[in-house]
């Protein structure tokens, strides 16, 4: 690996024990301080590097002091960093344009991150419930084990009750079905729809990250489109951990052959500098001045580092590597899976999302996996207690995953 040019930053001293005393625990955090990245590696305080497949959790799509990242920041900081909404920002509409051309979506919102994308897409669908159906209790269904984020809508959008304990009285107005199951997602929407419509839209990722690695099935989301369209109801698909061509396709919902009314998208849009993103198609494009706002989103540093990340996807042909790269990976993995199969259940996944589930009887979690990982060298992030997620840069090369695939072999074995 070839060191960065760039000058070094100089390594702060601050221990995790002063970390600790002011900032608040609000993560279980793994000890090691990340000072330094390049590419797919990073290196901690201390001066050990890692293959990095955690990727800020799918967030870092160009890895890390890639160029095209460097220069987008550095040009942009010296011309103009942040102005108000109340003034036109041409990079916004650059990216938006870049966004809409490529997309089924018509016009975009921009915000700071997937929570806050999934909260103005609940709020769109509110309004359109309320001026153009009707509709005086609008009910969003979500499915069982989702994840749309931590803002008090969201988490309760999130079907998964680990995330709302204690944070009651969450928001009204949201129901919840299980992932692919189709006979499920009818009966609950004849029981809701029973005496007047009240089933304004229905939220879902294309493939569930937090949930477990899940892939949409084709047939569940193509009956789910046309059950919209029956219906006037609203198919809303969150973006925020799939999309920006994490799976192989530049959009998750490509997979599964339809197209949503909304979308968000968040993580890798900005390839690690916080942005977040609502489109939506012209027919329910109701948000008027007043309705909605972001102080920072969309502001010229988040849009000009995002249309770069955009660009340079194209650029590079990264959408081809996550799906070559993605496939290598799940050969790889299907091989240790199949040499302890006690242990592994199976691979699932698209592109560069992949979880290794472990069978629920297994003496040890997904966290002991992602230890072991660490030990050697190579950073992995949970999905829940059994499911080890792979996320790494969408630049990453065959080599680097050979050599993840190998140290997740030996992490393995060393817990059986």
């Amino acid at each position: 690996m070839t060191e960065t040019t760039l000058e070094k930053p100089t390594i702060s001293s601050f221990t995790p024990e002063q970390f600790d005393r002011y900032v608040m625990k609000t993560y279980g955090r793994f000890p090691i301080a990340l000072t330094r990245g390049e590419g797919c590696h990073v290196w901690d305080a201390d001066g050990k590097e890692y293959l990095d497949f955690v990727a800020g959790i799918a967030t870092c799509t160009l890895g890390h002091a890639h160029p095209a990242l460097v220069e987008a920041v550095t040009q942009q900081i010296q011309a103009l960093h942040h102005v108000s909404n109340l003034y036109y920002i041409p990079p916004q509409g650059e990216l938006a344009q870049w966004l809409v051309d490529r997309s089924c979506g018509d016009r975009a919102f921009f915000c700071n991150s997937g929570a806050e994308a999934n909260e103005g897409a609940i709020k769109l669908v509110r309004k359109y419930a309320h001026t153009v159906r009707g509709i005086d209790n609008p009910i969003v269904l979500t499915a069982k084990a989702s994840f749309h984020g931590r803002t008090l809508a969201t988490i309760t959008a999130t079907g998964q009750p680990k995330y709302q304990k204690n944070f009651s009285p969450l928001v009204p107005g949201f129901a919840y079905v299980p992932y692919n199951d189709i006979a499920a997602l009818e009966a609950t929407i004849s029981e809701l729809d029973a005496e007047k419509p009240q089933v304004a839209a229905i939220l879902l990722e294309a493939l569930q990250g937090e949930g477990g690695v899940r892939p949409g099935d084709r047939a569940y989301f193509q009956r789910v489109r046309e059950i919209c369209d029956e219906k006037g109801i609203l198919l809303v698909l969150d973006e925020v951990q799939v999309g920006v061509g994490r799976t192989g396709k530049l959009w998750g919902y490509e997979n599964l052959g339809i197209e949503p009314d909304i979308f968000t998208s968040a993580k890798g849009l900005g390839g690690g500098i916080p942005i977040g993103a609502l489109l939506c198609k012209s027919a329910c494009d109701v948000f008027e001045p007043g309705d909605h706002a972001s102080t920072f989103g969309g502001n010229p540093l988040a849009c000009a580092v995002a249309l770069s990340v955009c660009q340079t996807l194209e650029r590079e042909n990264l959408i081809e590597n996550a799906r070559v790269c993605g496939e290598q990976l799940r050969s790889k993995l299907a091989s240790i899976a199949s040499d302890y199969p006690h242990s592994i259940a199976e691979v699932r996944g698209w592109g560069l999302i992949n979880g290794l589930v472990l069978n629920e009887d297994v003496a040890f979690t997904s966290i002991d996996v992602v230890k072991a990982a660490m030990e050697r060298g190579l950073l992995l992030v949970p999905a829940g207690p059994n499911v080890v997620r792979f996320v790494p840069p969408l630049i990453v090369s065959l080599e680097e995953i050979d050599r993840a695939a190998e140290m997740t072999r030996e992490s393995i074995a060393s817990l059986v």
